[in-house]
């Protein structure tokens, strides 16, 4: 805290005592939403470039050029892990999220060149699509169309896609790999079956971009596909830049401006925008690009060799706990844990009271509820597991934790929301009920019941154990679980009452 005053230094204090209570970012010890190089001069360099660019506005590279040769550097460095030739330019944006958006944006755009200007396109995607394609679908009104995928697998059919491309279909998505399961998917297949049709194909590889390019015997999923328009890859995940940052990369020019909003009709400057942002930071933007810089393809290959064999090691480990199996063949440092299905009841391991297991040995799992699909088929429950360059180095202790909480819950049945629905007065439930469409308003005294219920204090505090509330989750209407998780976090970010 050198170089501040007293009264800044309590302010950076009482920013410390904040941060105490959040999950350890560093030390693999949250295997999911943390990516940890393990690396601390990494973080020293990101910091450090973070310092020098902070006052700068990525808004404008007219006035600050150094934000176009940091974007545009970091641009040939997308392109070149996924094989792009100089046709090939994009845009860093500020997470996948926006990547993604952006790629629905501008797929639509150029259908609606063809189509008319108020048409409504479709979106086909598998189910395991990551959800920025619902919230771009809803922002964008396109009609979102899922293909159900196996549920053994995880892993979506080329032709259960190909047999919903139409005219009409503005965009088909593809992941590498999909979030909840690691399934590549059929990207071979479906990008040069989209081309013959003249449709868009974006490869979300917000989550592989930055390993599967080192990563051993992958099938093509990049630029070397023909078909493939656009790809979301980002860089604060396996590119090890703090958040956020992101890559989203078009086949050609014309795709690349048909993202661009631009606009002279009002008295100020003139507006022209690559993202959804407009003024950005590039304190980001500057930290990416000392990263790759310093890492290179030589470093990247390095931390993705580590990752591969603590991924491998890891994978060992849990098939061998008796209960519990991989879901489908993972591509890259992720995958899914389910119960294993083989096995009579009393020898399978629920994922979900397995990580709230893991949780009190002091790990952190994320719990993945099960899904039914259009097609009435269901996706397992799961428990979702990154796997980062720093679990290499704890593979013994966790292992161990892994292993001694599978014992602790071997043959208890999965968490059942029944008790909490039977104890909802019978005039609630009835509420409940007619709360289930997705424009209908819940009623906060029907929330704090449910909230309650689910043993969720008044002031956001989440129970001990999460197994309960997602089988909540699993067993609510989907349109009634996601206004309470609404007024869930809304709460958690209210200001006090005065």
């Amino acid at each position: 805290m050198t170089g501040v005053g007293p009264e800044s230094q309590e302010i950076l204090a009482e920013l410390e005592r904040m941060r105490a209570g959040d999950a350890p970012t560093h030390g693999g010890r949250v295997l999911s939403y943390v990516y940890d190089s393990g690396s601390a001069e990494l973080d020293e360099l990101a910091a450090s470039a973070i310092r020098l660019f902070q006052s700068v506005n990525g808004l404008d590279p007219t006035v600050f050029p150094s934000v176009a040769r940091l974007e545009a550097d970091l641009v040939a460095f997308g392109r070149g892990i996924t094989h792009g030739d100089d046709q090939v330019v994009g845009t860093v944006t500020t997470g996948g999220t926006e990547s993604c958006l952006l790629a629905v944006k501008t797929a639509r755009d150029l259908w609606r060149r063809q189509k008319g200007e108020h048409e409504r396109p479709r979106l086909v995607a598998p189910t395991t699509a990551h959800a920025a394609f619902h919230k771009a679908a809803h922002y964008f009104d396109l009609e979102l169309d899922l293909v159900p995928v196996d549920v053994a697998t995880g892993a979506v059919r080329a032709d259960d896609i190909i047999a919903r491309l139409g005219p009409d279909v503005a965009l088909v998505v593809v992941s590498a790999p999909s979030y909840p399961h690691a399934a590549l998917d059929p990207i071979a297949e479906v990008a040069p079956a989209a081309h013959e049709l003249g449709l868009s194909c974006h490869v979300d590889a917000c989550i592989g971009g930055l390993a599967l390019p080192w990563w051993p015997d992958v099938a093509p999923w990049d630029f070397r596909v023909p078909g493939v328009t656009s790809i979301s890859a980002d860089l604060h995940k396996y590119g090890y830049v703090p958040k956020g940052a992101s890559l989203l990369l078009h086949r050609d020019h014309r795709r690349r401006d048909a993202q661009y909003f631009a606009t002279t009709g009002w008295p100020g400057y003139p507006v022209v925008n690559p993202t959804m942002l407009g003024s950005r930071s590039a304190g980001v933007l500057a930290a990416a690009w000392a990263i790759t810089r310093r890492l290179g393809d030589e470093g990247y290959g390095e931390l993705v060799a580590r990752t591969f064999e603590a991924t491998a090691a890891l994978r060992d480990a849990i098939e061998s706990i008796d209960g519990l199996t991989i879901l489908g063949e993972p591509a890259g440092p992720l995958f899914a844990v389910v119960a294993d299905a083989g096995r009579p009841a009393e020898e399978r391991v629920d994922p979900h009271r397995w990580a709230d297991a893991v949780r009190r040995h002091g790990w952190l799992l994320q719990q993945q509820p099960g899904f039914t699909q259009s097609d009435g088929t269901l996706l397992p429950r799961s428990t979702h597991v990154t796997v980062t360059p720093v679990t290499a180095g704890v593979l013994e202790p966790l292992v161990a934790a892994l292993r001694d909480a599978a014992d602790e819950v071997r043959g208890l049945l999965p968490a059942d929301a029944a008790p909490v629905l039977e104890a909802l007065p019978a005039e609630l439930l009835a509420s409940l009920g007619s709360a289930g469409s997705a424009d209908a308003d819940l009623d906060p005294a029907v929330l704090s019941s449910v909230l309650a219920q689910a043993g969720i204090g008044p002031d956001g505090s989440l129970p001990e154990e999460a197994a309960g509330l997602t089988a909540l989750i699993e067993a609510l209407p989907p349109a009634l679980v996601e206004q309470a998780l609404i007024g869930l976090l809304g709460s958690l970010v209210d200001p006090p009452a005065r």
